[in-house]
């Protein structure tokens, strides 16, 4: 990489060693979620935590923003605690019943 691919951030002795690479500040595009045409997929978990049951949502599209968002809605409206990871969130306790008709309201299709 050449200079022009960094931004001057700041120097105090000239060497220009602290420089911000330009690359890195451009926000990743992503898809646009549109209720009606996502499918969320629901299943229940129980292995290695104990015996206590777990509602996870995955392979869902990639925005993380709008699913943490989503997450914290979801978790509100259950009143229990939960996590994002990766490319599933997972909401504590067997929440199917109340999930399911509460995201079909939004216009979500939810499966399991």
């Amino acid at each position: 990489m050449n200079n022009d691919d960094y931004e001057l951030v700041y120097v105090s002795d000239g060497s220009g060693k602290n420089q911000l690479d330009k690359n890195k500040k451009k926000k990743e595009k992503l898809p646009e979620i549109i209720p009606s045409q996502t499918t969320l997929k629901m299943r229940i978990e129980k292995k290695g935590r104990g015996g206590k049951a777990v509602t996870v949502f995955y392979e869902f599209p990639h925005n993380p923003p709008f699913f943490k968002r989503l997450m914290k809605e979801l978790k509100n409206y259950c009143a229990t605690g939960g996590s994002f990871k990766d490319d599933t969130f997972e909401i504590q306790g067997d929440q199917r019943e109340k999930l399911k008709p509460y995201l079909e309201e939004k216009g979500f299709t939810v499966k399991g």
